[in-house]
């Protein structure tokens, strides 16, 4: 196997951490980032609630009661995207491989060969870490490891401040002492299989060959056993677009699984999304919809369009495929979110067929129309029939 070095940056707290930029006077008192709304669930929160036992996805009711003095604001996903494409900038001339990983503030950087240019890894990742702080006044740990999943455990183990380096062979030694629960490819449900046959650390449940860890973990047992064991050939990838993404979520007034309440939740959501992507003249071909429960487990699945969309019928067509993907259960829901990946400028492609053209002229005329009446009179002014 080909000897990698791979770089994970955590800015720690990221949306806590771009509030705090635009307003100084919060960097000194606990901070709950979450929805004004009566349900809302914490999207985020600063070092000092978390001790106080706030926890990302628990009732903000709830976070205000173990963190009184927290000050509570209200989610910006645009200016955190701002701010994850400014450190996108920032890092890139020290690689060309540059991922934006799952959840905000972390990026990957395969750094294989850069030091012929910049030095030895440790050093890039200091001089990374030395230019986001002077430059956006962000302060990132960093690890590294010879792949993703190493480097992603290694970034844990310094939160909230510091670095941690893995060399190429240290893989199994470095994760045998480690709770399972450290491990970010570990499903809730494989957790609970290892545990109740008392498996707690990642070098106990290593001892495993693959078909015991079938019997106990079934589905996806090959995928836990290569992570058990350090392995992750998945390459670092950076889209044409650089991960640029947009974010839309929804609280029910009360939990439900009635689909006469889910389903309209989702088409506005979706439209929601057909409107900013076309003020910005832009288009999508991943929508993600994801699902808190009541329980607090949440599911995620995706729909992803052979050309870009922008239209509302397509997103809305796009996002019910995606919900009823990942609708299984027959637990209430608390909120839905559903986010556009892989954005491209809108590509307006004509079709060799008069119907289909005439369709789409007629759509976009449409979404056109109501596109400026919510300009002049708002979004509650002007809605379809069917998500009512």
């Amino acid at each position: 196997m080909r000897e990698r070095t791979i770089i994970h940056l955590n800015i720690v707290d990221f949306s806590v951490a771009v509030e705090r930029l635009q307003d100084s006077s919060l960097r000194d008192r606990p901070l709950i980032i979450a929805p004004q709304a009566a349900r809302a669930t914490v999207y985020d929160m600063s070092e000092e609630a978390y001790q106080d036992g706030v926890r990302k996805g628990m009732g903000l009711a709830l976070a205000r009661r173990r963190c009184r003095k927290a000050h509570v604001l209200p989610p910006r996903p645009e200016q955190y995207e701002k701010a994850i494409q400014c450190c996108i900038r920032r890092v890139l001339p020290f690689s060309p491989r540059v991922e934006r990983a799952h959840g905000q503030g972390h990026l990957y950087l395969d750094v294989t060969g850069s030091h012929r240019l910049f030095g030895p890894p440790p050093d890039i990742g200091w001089r990374i870490r030395k230019i986001l702080r002077k430059d956006l006044g962000l302060d990132p740990i960093w690890s590294i490891g010879p792949n993703k999943l190493i480097a992603k455990v290694a970034s844990r183990l310094v939160k909230p401040c510091g670095e941690y380096i893995v060399a190429m062979g240290e893989e199994r030694a470095f994760l045998a002492p480690l709770p399972l629960a450290l491990l970010p490819t570990l499903r809730p449900r494989q957790y609970r299989c290892l545990h109740e046959v008392g498996l707690a650390r990642i070098g106990q449940a290593a001892v495993l060959s693959l078909q015991e860890l079938s019997v106990l973990c079934g589905r996806r047992a090959d995928t836990l056993y290569n992570s058990l064991h350090g392995i992750d050939p998945t390459p670092v990838q950076a889209p044409a677009n650089n991960g640029r993404r947009f974010f839309f979520q929804h609280y029910p007034a009360q939990d439900s699984n009635r689909e006469e309440i889910i389903r309209p939740a989702v088409l506005s959501l979706a439209d929601q999304a057909g409107y900013e992507l076309r003020r910005q003249k832009l288009a999508c071909r991943k929508i993600t919809i994801q699902l808190l429960y009541s329980d607090g487990i949440s599911c995620e699945r995706q729909t992803v369009g052979k050309i870009p969309v922008f239209l509302d019928q397509d997103l809305e067509q796009a996002a019910l495929t995606a919900l009823f993907r990942c609708w299984r259960r027959r637990v209430r829901i608390r909120s839905i979110s559903l986010c556009c990946r892989d954005i491209f400028p809108q590509v307006h492609q004509l079709s060799l067929f008069h119907d289909i053209n005439k369709k789409n002229r007629k759509n976009k005329e449409l979404n056109k129309t109501i596109d400026k009446i919510h300009e002049l009179f708002g979004r509650e002014k002007l809605c379809r029939g069917r998500m009512q």
